[in-house]
Protein backbone atom coordinates (compact mmCIF):
# COMPACT_ATOMS: atom_id res chain seq x y z
CA UNK A 1 0.00 0.00 0.00
CA UNK A 2 1.49 3.31 -1.03
CA UNK A 3 1.56 6.06 1.61
CA UNK A 4 -0.85 8.77 0.47
CA UNK A 5 0.10 8.18 -3.17
CA UNK A 6 3.58 9.60 -2.87
CA UNK A 7 4.20 9.45 -6.61
CA UNK A 8 1.69 12.27 -7.09
CA UNK A 9 3.55 14.87 -5.08
CA UNK A 10 2.11 18.23 -4.12
CA UNK A 11 4.61 21.00 -4.47
CA UNK A 12 2.45 24.03 -4.95
CA UNK A 13 2.79 25.30 -1.39
CA UNK A 14 6.56 25.29 -1.28
CA UNK A 15 8.04 28.75 -1.21
CA UNK A 16 10.80 28.98 -3.77
CA UNK A 17 11.43 32.64 -3.12
CA UNK A 18 14.32 31.85 -0.81
CA UNK A 19 15.72 29.26 -3.24
CA UNK A 20 16.00 26.84 -0.31
CA UNK A 21 14.57 23.37 0.17
CA UNK A 22 11.72 23.74 2.64
CA UNK A 23 11.42 21.17 5.40
CA UNK A 24 7.98 19.89 4.45
CA UNK A 25 6.81 18.72 1.05
CA UNK A 26 3.17 17.74 0.71
CA UNK A 27 2.56 14.38 -0.87
CA UNK A 28 -0.30 14.74 -3.30
CA UNK A 29 -0.61 17.02 -6.31
CA UNK A 30 -3.84 18.97 -6.13
CA UNK A 31 -3.47 21.90 -8.47
CA UNK A 32 -3.78 25.63 -7.73
CA UNK A 33 -5.46 26.37 -4.45
CA UNK A 34 -6.93 29.38 -2.76
CA UNK A 35 -8.73 30.24 0.42
CA UNK A 36 -10.21 33.41 1.83
CA UNK A 37 -6.91 34.04 3.59
CA UNK A 38 -3.93 33.33 1.36
CA UNK A 39 -0.95 31.70 3.11
CA UNK A 40 2.08 33.92 3.50
CA UNK A 41 4.74 31.48 4.63
CA UNK A 42 4.04 32.17 8.30
CA UNK A 43 5.46 29.45 10.62
CA UNK A 44 2.82 27.27 12.24
CA UNK A 45 5.06 24.68 13.89
CA UNK A 46 8.68 23.73 14.53
CA UNK A 47 9.80 20.12 14.59
CA UNK A 48 13.29 19.73 15.99
CA UNK A 49 14.00 23.17 14.58
CA UNK A 50 12.53 22.51 11.12
CA UNK A 51 9.87 25.09 10.29
CA UNK A 52 6.46 24.16 8.90
CA UNK A 53 4.46 27.02 7.42
CA UNK A 54 0.87 27.94 6.73
CA UNK A 55 1.54 26.95 3.11
CA UNK A 56 2.23 23.38 4.21
CA UNK A 57 -0.82 23.46 6.44
CA UNK A 58 -3.13 24.75 3.71
CA UNK A 59 -2.04 22.08 1.25
CA UNK A 60 -2.69 19.33 3.80
CA UNK A 61 -6.09 20.81 4.53
CA UNK A 62 -6.94 20.68 0.83
CA UNK A 63 -5.73 17.09 0.74
CA UNK A 64 -8.09 16.23 3.60
CA UNK A 65 -10.98 18.19 2.06
CA UNK A 66 -10.54 17.95 -1.73
CA UNK A 67 -14.04 19.34 -2.30
CA UNK A 68 -12.76 22.78 -1.33
CA UNK A 69 -12.35 23.56 -5.02
CA UNK A 70 -16.13 23.19 -5.33
CA UNK A 71 -16.47 25.80 -2.60
CA UNK A 72 -14.43 28.46 -4.40
CA UNK A 73 -11.33 27.32 -2.61
CA UNK A 74 -12.88 27.60 0.84
CA UNK A 75 -13.48 25.00 3.52
CA UNK A 76 -16.90 25.27 5.24
CA UNK A 77 -16.55 27.28 8.44
CA UNK A 78 -18.03 24.56 10.65
CA UNK A 79 -15.50 22.02 9.35
CA UNK A 80 -12.43 24.23 9.22
CA UNK A 81 -11.23 23.92 12.87
CA UNK A 82 -11.31 20.12 12.84
CA UNK A 83 -9.65 19.86 9.44
CA UNK A 84 -6.99 22.34 10.53
CA UNK A 85 -6.18 20.32 13.66
CA UNK A 86 -5.95 17.11 11.68
CA UNK A 87 -3.81 18.71 8.98
CA UNK A 88 -1.42 20.16 11.54
CA UNK A 89 -0.96 16.75 13.15
CA UNK A 90 -0.31 15.22 9.73
CA UNK A 91 2.36 17.66 8.58
CA UNK A 92 4.13 17.29 11.92
CA UNK A 93 3.97 13.51 11.57
CA UNK A 94 5.35 13.65 8.04
CA UNK A 95 8.20 15.88 9.16
CA UNK A 96 9.09 13.46 11.96
CA UNK A 97 9.03 10.57 9.50
CA UNK A 98 11.30 12.45 7.10
CA UNK A 99 13.76 13.31 9.85
CA UNK A 100 13.81 9.68 10.98
CA UNK A 101 14.53 8.57 7.42
CA UNK A 102 17.47 10.97 7.35
CA UNK A 103 18.68 9.72 10.72
CA UNK A 104 18.67 6.17 9.36
CA UNK A 105 20.59 7.39 6.30
CA UNK A 106 17.96 6.00 3.95
CA UNK A 107 18.44 6.67 0.25
CA UNK A 108 16.36 6.70 -2.94
CA UNK A 109 17.79 4.98 -5.97
CA UNK A 110 18.41 7.17 -9.03
CA UNK A 111 16.10 4.92 -11.05
CA UNK A 112 13.19 5.32 -8.64
CA UNK A 113 13.73 9.06 -8.44
CA UNK A 114 13.74 9.34 -12.23
CA UNK A 115 10.53 7.36 -12.51
CA UNK A 116 8.86 9.56 -9.92
CA UNK A 117 9.99 12.72 -11.72
CA UNK A 118 8.62 11.38 -15.01
CA UNK A 119 5.31 10.48 -13.37
CA UNK A 120 5.09 13.93 -11.83
CA UNK A 121 5.63 15.65 -15.18
CA UNK A 122 2.81 13.60 -16.70
CA UNK A 123 0.38 15.54 -14.54
CA UNK A 124 0.86 18.58 -16.75
CA UNK A 125 -0.99 18.84 -20.04
CA UNK A 126 1.92 20.45 -21.90
CA UNK A 127 5.66 21.08 -21.38
CA UNK A 128 4.83 24.79 -21.23
CA UNK A 129 2.45 24.22 -18.30
CA UNK A 130 5.14 22.26 -16.47
CA UNK A 131 7.78 24.97 -17.00
CA UNK A 132 5.35 27.66 -15.87
CA UNK A 133 4.79 25.72 -12.66
CA UNK A 134 8.52 25.20 -12.20
CA UNK A 135 9.23 28.89 -12.70
CA UNK A 136 6.43 30.02 -10.39
CA UNK A 137 7.21 27.64 -7.55
CA UNK A 138 10.91 26.85 -7.85
CA UNK A 139 12.46 29.73 -9.73
CA UNK A 140 12.79 27.33 -12.64
CA UNK A 141 15.03 24.99 -10.63
CA UNK A 142 14.47 21.30 -11.35
CA UNK A 143 16.96 20.54 -8.57
CA UNK A 144 14.62 22.03 -5.96
CA UNK A 145 11.76 20.04 -7.42
CA UNK A 146 13.87 16.90 -7.36
CA UNK A 147 14.62 17.40 -3.65
CA UNK A 148 10.92 17.65 -2.91
CA UNK A 149 10.17 14.47 -4.81
CA UNK A 150 13.02 12.70 -3.07
CA UNK A 151 11.72 13.78 0.32
CA UNK A 152 8.27 12.38 -0.37
CA UNK A 153 9.74 9.11 -1.60
CA UNK A 154 11.74 8.78 1.61
CA UNK A 155 8.58 9.29 3.67
CA UNK A 156 6.84 6.66 1.60
CA UNK A 157 9.77 4.26 1.94
CA UNK A 158 10.00 4.49 5.71
CA UNK A 159 6.25 4.20 6.27
CA UNK A 160 6.17 1.17 4.03
CA UNK A 161 8.83 -0.46 6.20
CA UNK A 162 7.33 0.53 9.56
CA UNK A 163 3.62 0.34 8.79
CA UNK A 164 2.56 -1.21 5.49
CA UNK A 165 4.86 -4.24 5.55
CA UNK A 166 3.87 -5.00 9.14
CA UNK A 167 0.12 -4.61 8.71
CA UNK A 168 -0.50 -7.82 6.81
CA UNK A 169 -3.15 -10.01 8.42
CA UNK A 170 -2.57 -13.73 7.98
CA UNK A 171 -5.23 -16.31 7.20
CA UNK A 172 -4.68 -17.80 10.65
CA UNK A 173 -5.35 -14.41 12.28
CA UNK A 174 -8.51 -13.98 10.26
CA UNK A 175 -9.81 -17.41 11.21
CA UNK A 176 -8.97 -16.86 14.87
CA UNK A 177 -10.92 -13.58 14.89
CA UNK A 178 -13.87 -15.22 13.13
CA UNK A 179 -13.94 -18.09 15.66
CA UNK A 180 -13.64 -15.78 18.67
CA UNK A 181 -16.45 -13.46 17.58
CA UNK A 182 -19.30 -15.74 16.48
CA UNK A 183 -22.07 -13.29 17.40
CA UNK A 184 -20.75 -10.72 14.98
CA UNK A 185 -21.25 -12.99 11.99
CA UNK A 186 -24.76 -14.12 12.82
CA UNK A 187 -27.61 -12.64 10.84
CA UNK A 188 -31.35 -12.57 11.64
CA UNK A 189 -34.20 -14.07 9.69
CA UNK A 190 -35.03 -11.68 6.88
CA UNK A 191 -37.10 -11.29 3.74
CA UNK A 192 -36.33 -9.79 0.35
CA UNK A 193 -39.53 -8.75 -1.39
CA UNK A 194 -41.34 -6.38 -3.75
CA UNK A 195 -44.26 -4.16 -2.86
CA UNK A 196 -47.06 -2.21 -4.42
CA UNK A 197 -48.48 0.27 -1.93
CA UNK A 198 -51.48 2.55 -2.18
CA UNK A 199 -51.34 5.36 0.37
CA UNK A 200 -54.43 6.83 2.04
CA UNK A 201 -55.80 10.18 0.86
CA UNK A 202 -54.62 13.26 2.72
CA UNK A 203 -58.16 13.91 3.93
CA UNK A 204 -59.71 10.43 4.24
CA UNK A 205 -63.43 10.89 3.71
CA UNK A 206 -65.60 7.74 3.43
CA UNK A 207 -65.99 8.19 -0.31
CA UNK A 208 -62.23 8.63 -0.86
CA UNK A 209 -61.46 5.60 1.27
CA UNK A 210 -63.95 3.57 -0.74
CA UNK A 211 -62.27 4.69 -3.95
CA UNK A 212 -58.85 3.77 -2.50
CA UNK A 213 -60.10 0.27 -1.69
CA UNK A 214 -61.43 -0.11 -5.22
CA UNK A 215 -58.05 0.87 -6.67
CA UNK A 216 -56.35 -1.55 -4.28
CA UNK A 217 -58.58 -4.43 -5.40
CA UNK A 218 -57.83 -3.62 -9.02
CA UNK A 219 -54.08 -3.46 -8.25
CA UNK A 220 -54.28 -6.87 -6.58
CA UNK A 221 -55.80 -8.46 -9.68
CA UNK A 222 -53.01 -7.07 -11.84
CA UNK A 223 -50.34 -8.10 -9.31
CA UNK A 224 -51.65 -11.67 -9.18
CA UNK A 225 -51.42 -11.79 -12.96
CA UNK A 226 -47.78 -10.69 -12.93
CA UNK A 227 -45.77 -13.90 -13.21
CA UNK A 228 -42.23 -12.50 -12.94
CA UNK A 229 -40.38 -10.03 -10.74
CA UNK A 230 -39.96 -7.78 -13.79
CA UNK A 231 -43.67 -7.78 -14.56
CA UNK A 232 -44.52 -7.07 -10.92
CA UNK A 233 -41.83 -4.38 -10.85
CA UNK A 234 -43.16 -2.62 -13.93
CA UNK A 235 -46.59 -2.61 -12.34
CA UNK A 236 -45.11 -1.17 -9.14
CA UNK A 237 -43.47 1.61 -11.15
CA UNK A 238 -46.81 2.42 -12.71
CA UNK A 239 -49.26 2.33 -9.81
CA UNK A 240 -47.42 2.11 -6.47
CA UNK A 241 -47.39 5.31 -4.41
CA UNK A 242 -44.43 4.75 -2.07
CA UNK A 243 -40.74 5.55 -2.67
CA UNK A 244 -39.91 1.95 -3.62
CA UNK A 245 -41.76 2.31 -6.91
CA UNK A 246 -38.64 3.81 -8.49
CA UNK A 247 -36.83 0.55 -7.65
CA UNK A 248 -39.55 -1.63 -9.17
CA UNK A 249 -40.85 -2.19 -5.66
CA UNK A 250 -37.74 -4.09 -4.56
CA UNK A 251 -36.75 -4.14 -0.87
CA UNK A 252 -33.34 -5.56 0.02
CA UNK A 253 -33.39 -8.20 2.78
CA UNK A 254 -35.14 -6.73 5.83
CA UNK A 255 -34.83 -8.09 9.37
CA UNK A 256 -38.07 -9.83 10.37
CA UNK A 257 -38.14 -7.80 13.59
CA UNK A 258 -38.29 -4.55 11.60
CA UNK A 259 -41.40 -5.45 9.62
CA UNK A 260 -45.05 -5.07 10.72
CA UNK A 261 -46.33 -8.39 12.13
CA UNK A 262 -49.07 -8.60 9.50
CA UNK A 263 -46.48 -8.34 6.72
CA UNK A 264 -44.27 -10.96 8.37
CA UNK A 265 -47.23 -13.29 8.68
CA UNK A 266 -47.94 -12.99 4.97
CA UNK A 267 -44.32 -13.37 3.85
CA UNK A 268 -43.69 -16.37 6.12
CA UNK A 269 -46.56 -18.26 4.51
CA UNK A 270 -45.40 -17.68 0.93
CA UNK A 271 -42.99 -19.28 -1.48
CA UNK A 272 -40.62 -17.18 -3.65
CA UNK A 273 -42.58 -15.67 -6.53
CA UNK A 274 -45.94 -15.77 -4.78
CA UNK A 275 -48.04 -12.63 -4.32
CA UNK A 276 -49.99 -11.89 -1.14
CA UNK A 277 -53.56 -10.73 -0.79
CA UNK A 278 -54.19 -7.13 0.24
CA UNK A 279 -52.43 -6.24 3.48
CA UNK A 280 -53.77 -3.22 5.37
CA UNK A 281 -51.26 -1.36 7.51
CA UNK A 282 -53.14 1.46 9.21
CA UNK A 283 -54.93 3.12 6.26
CA UNK A 284 -52.51 2.03 3.54
CA UNK A 285 -52.90 -1.06 1.37
CA UNK A 286 -49.85 -3.12 0.45
CA UNK A 287 -49.31 -6.08 -1.81
CA UNK A 288 -46.10 -8.03 -1.29
CA UNK A 289 -44.32 -10.45 -3.58
CA UNK A 290 -41.75 -12.69 -1.89
CA UNK A 291 -38.35 -12.73 -3.57
CA UNK A 292 -36.35 -14.64 -0.96
CA UNK A 293 -36.83 -15.89 2.58
CA UNK A 294 -33.51 -15.93 4.44
CA UNK A 295 -33.55 -18.02 7.65
CA UNK A 296 -31.42 -16.83 10.56
CA UNK A 297 -27.90 -18.14 10.38
CA UNK A 298 -24.20 -17.38 10.49
CA UNK A 299 -22.11 -16.12 7.59
CA UNK A 300 -19.52 -18.62 6.39
CA UNK A 301 -15.88 -17.74 6.87
CA UNK A 302 -15.21 -17.89 3.13
CA UNK A 303 -17.99 -15.38 2.50
CA UNK A 304 -16.62 -12.76 4.92
CA UNK A 305 -12.91 -13.46 4.56
CA UNK A 306 -12.16 -10.71 2.02
CA UNK A 307 -14.04 -7.90 3.77
CA UNK A 308 -12.78 -9.03 7.18
CA UNK A 309 -9.19 -9.01 5.97
CA UNK A 310 -9.58 -5.47 4.67
CA UNK A 311 -11.11 -4.32 7.94
CA UNK A 312 -8.55 -5.96 10.23
CA UNK A 313 -5.66 -4.84 8.05
CA UNK A 314 -6.89 -1.24 8.17
CA UNK A 315 -7.16 -1.42 11.96
CA UNK A 316 -3.68 -2.87 12.19
CA UNK A 317 -2.36 -0.14 9.91
CA UNK A 318 -3.97 2.57 12.03
CA UNK A 319 -2.58 1.04 15.23
CA UNK A 320 0.92 0.78 13.76
CA UNK A 321 0.80 4.37 12.52
CA UNK A 322 -0.31 5.61 15.93
CA UNK A 323 2.42 3.61 17.64
CA UNK A 324 5.06 4.87 15.20
CA UNK A 325 3.85 8.44 15.66
CA UNK A 326 4.17 8.06 19.43
CA UNK A 327 7.65 6.61 19.03
CA UNK A 328 8.75 9.49 16.79
CA UNK A 329 7.46 12.06 19.27
CA UNK A 330 9.57 10.62 22.09
CA UNK A 331 12.51 12.93 22.54
CA UNK A 332 11.41 15.19 19.69
CA UNK A 333 10.92 18.90 20.21
CA UNK A 334 7.62 19.86 18.62
CA UNK A 335 6.34 23.42 18.96
CA UNK A 336 2.96 24.54 17.68
CA UNK A 337 3.19 28.27 17.01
Amino acid sequence: MKYRNAIAIVLLTVSAASAQVASHAPTQFSGPQKTTGQPSGKPVARVNGAVLTDRDLQTEMFTMFPYARQHNGNIPAEMEPGIRRGALKMIIFEELVYQEAQRRKMTVSPERLSRAEADFRKQFATPEEYHQFLKAEFQGSEQLLREKIKRSLLIDQLLKAEVDNKSTVSLAELKAYYDKNPERFKYPESFAFQTITLLPPEKPTPSLLKEQRKRADDALKQAKAAKTDEAFGMLAEKISEDDYRVMMGFHKPVDRAKLPPVVVQALAAMQPGQVSDLIQVEQAYTIVRLVKHIPAGKAKFEDVKASLQKELQQKKTNDLRASFDKQLHQGAKVEVL
